[in-house]
């Protein structure tokens, strides 16, 4: 019996000490989980900020493309304002001169100063006038109207100019209209 008694001892006592650390392992382990629980909370607090921060910033980039959309708008809208006050003053010009010129040499010096002052607004703006006089014929700058063949011009060059071409800072506005030679 002794030897029983020392035997439930020794299982008590083994018993008390795997209780023991278990019991240690257990609160090892609440010690970790209240840690991660800890983390998990700092974690979800900063992808609550982030999102936040997220939101501002969409919504200020939505903020901006409308003030910018209103902006470009307003430019397109008011572009030419600047020639159209120069074409105003060239038809008001135009008005004074019919008003106050009762014979012909008067309306034509009028008209003359007019142009002079339209073809200044225009090439101050970029425009200017595509060149024909004794020029090849360039696809990309003139149209032929008509083709005839005429001794006193190469092939391939301008006879005539019918109608005038303009160009806008290198771009096309209006085809000048020529006669070619084509032999």
């Amino acid at each position: 019996m002794v030897d029983e008694n020392k035997n439930e001892e020794n299982n008590d006592e083994d018993f008390q000490e795997k209780y023991n650390e278990l019991l240690s392992e257990i609160n090892s382990k609440d010690e970790e989980l209240s840690k991660v629980k800890e983390d998990l909370e700092k974690q979800n607090k900063k992808n609550d900020e982030y999102f936040s921060q997220l939101q501002r910033l969409q919504a200020d980039f939505e903020n901006f493309k409308k003030m910018n959309d209103k902006q470009r708008n307003e430019l397109i809208k008011f572009a030419n304002e600047n020639i159209i006050k120069e074409i105003l003053d060239g038809y008001e010009d135009f008005e004074r001169v019919l008003n106050n010129s009762n014979e012909y040499k008067t309306l034509r010096s009028g008209v003359e100063l007019i142009h002079d002052k339209f073809r200044d607004i225009l090439a101050k703006e970029g425009i200017e006038e595509i060149p024909t006089n004794c020029e090849k014929f360039d696809p990309f700058k003139h149209e032929a109207l008509m083709v005839e063949a005429n001794d006193d011009v190469e092939n391939g060059y301008i006879i005539e100019e019918l109608m005038k071409g303009y160009t806008y800072k290198d771009k096309v506005l209006k085809y000048s209209k020529v006669r070619v030679c084509k032999k």
